[in-house]
């Protein structure tokens, strides 16, 4: 199974601006929803079926230019996952591009 990532470009100076950019909107929208959050509420925040908000990092690949991952090397990114999660950045509109493509192996 190949495993998936998406790219990402945005106006964000470094991983962590970026990182914030990814988990701000979902962690709002489950604050809406709960009335709390506290930070293990990421593994249970879901960004599209089988993909929780906890389990995608995010690496700075050049000047506004990032690679969102799965960081669980049991639970990848499949194509259909990251099309999933693709459409969901999409609706949060925080990224100005947002591709999806095979992960390289490295």
């Amino acid at each position: 199974m190949r495993e998936y990532c998406l790219i990402v470009e945005g106006a964000y100076l470094s991983e962590s601006e970026a990182a914030h950019a990814l988990r701000d909107p979902f962690i709002e929208d489950w604050v809406e929803q709960t009335g709390r959050f506290r930070i293990h509420n990421m593994d249970e925040i879901q960004i599209t079926p089988g993909v929780t908000l906890g389990s995608l990092g995010v690496v700075m690949l050049d000047d506004r230019l990032f690679e969102i991952a799965s960081t669980d090397p049991e639970h990848p990114l499949t194509e259909h996952k990251a099309k999933g999660v693709a459409e969901a950045l999409r609706r949060q509109d925080m990224f100005d591009e947002i591709r999806t493509e095979p992960r390289s192996e490295e």
